[in-house]
């Protein structure tokens, strides 16, 4: 079947079954992921909902159909996220997705408890140590996958892996943004280029123009300038029209649970897309923007057998 920018979630989990497949999601308290996690959990799979907000997160478990459950993880603090890891380690068996879908966009300048720039920090550095952390058991699973929610917005930038975290230059919420977002392509790259072959596949998606809690640190002058960067970035590629969640959360839904989807594409309207930058393609910056990760974490990221 065929899909589009109009598909929703349910539409694309049609006549799938994931009985005894395991997914993790961040940032599944509400919105995008929160979505995610609901229809994945509808056909079957059993699902955990990750977030920081503990009332929110049990609540969200408690109204969705099916199994489902919620773990405290927090992207900002690798002491706490390095805990939460290792409490879903020792709680499932097994590991088939991993949703990579929490973030923050355009917020003032920030510092993770760790320091870094907290776009960064959470969007990127933070997913890198989780995933990091569970990509053993993902790949005792495979065929397996991971989904990174990226943006479009990272036309805006690409990253200064000189200065990622803003100590040397001046903030600017929407270049923190779009650097970000890249650092999310940049990681699916070399995640594909490392543990493709072995049976571990890795997707960045674009879900378009959503209004869910993400957006909560913007204004009105905030929502003008996004119409004007939108204007600025070529009229080609991805809708610009807002969609509802159901339909902003189709693609990564779709990169979760589809079987011909290239390894290491960039995805959006529920398709493989290839409106993506420059910056963004570069598979040397993809490896040293992973040196540099690990650096910053303070860990190496598991190597495997026959891996590149």
């Amino acid at each position: 079947m065929g899909f589009d920018v109009d598909s929703t979630t349910d539409e694309v989990v049609a006549g799938i079954d994931l009985s005894g497949r395991t997914v993790v999601v961040t940032g599944a308290t509400s919105g995008l992921g929160k979505e995610t996690a609901r229809a994945l959990a509808s056909v079957g799979a059993d699902v955990v909902l990750c977030g920081r907000d503990d009332a929110k997160g049990q609540a969200a478990a408690d109204e969705i159909q099916g199994a489902t459950r919620y773990q405290h993880l927090d992207l900002a603090d690798l002491a706490g996220l390095r805990t939460a890891a290792d409490e879903l380690l020792a709680s499932i068996e097994r590991l088939d997705v991993l949703v990579n879908n929490a973030g923050v966009m355009a917020c003032p300048l920030g510092r993770t408890a760790d320091g870094f720039e907290l776009q960064f920090g959470t969007n990127h550095l933070g997913h890198f140590l989780l995933t990091a952390r569970l990509v053993p058991l993902l790949m005792a699973s495979v065929p397996a996958r991971i989904v990174n929610l990226s943006s479009q917005g990272h036309l805006i930038a690409g990253v200064d892996l000189a200065d990622p975290n803003y100590e040397h230059r001046d903030y600017d919420k929407w270049e923190a943004y779009g650097q970000a977002k890249t650092a999310n392509v940049l990681f699916t790259r070399e995640l594909e280029r490392r543990f493709g072959d072995h049976g571990l596949r890795a997707y960045a998606v674009h879900p378009g123009m959503v209004m869910t809690e993400l957006g909560r640190h913007l204004d009105r002058s905030d929502l003008e300038g996004i119409t004007q960067k939108a204007g600025n970035l070529p009229s080609t590629g991805p809708s610009r029209r807002m969609k509802q969640v159901d339909t902003g959360a189709s693609t990564q839904v779709w990169a979760a649970t589809a079987d011909d989807i290239p390894g290491g594409a960039y995805l959006a309207d529920v398709a493989v897309c290839d409106q993506l930058a420059g910056h963004a393609r570069d598979d040397e910056a993809a490896a040293r923007l992973w040196a540099l990760s690990e650096e910053l974490v303070g860990e190496p990221f598991p190597s495997w057998p026959g891996a590149h």
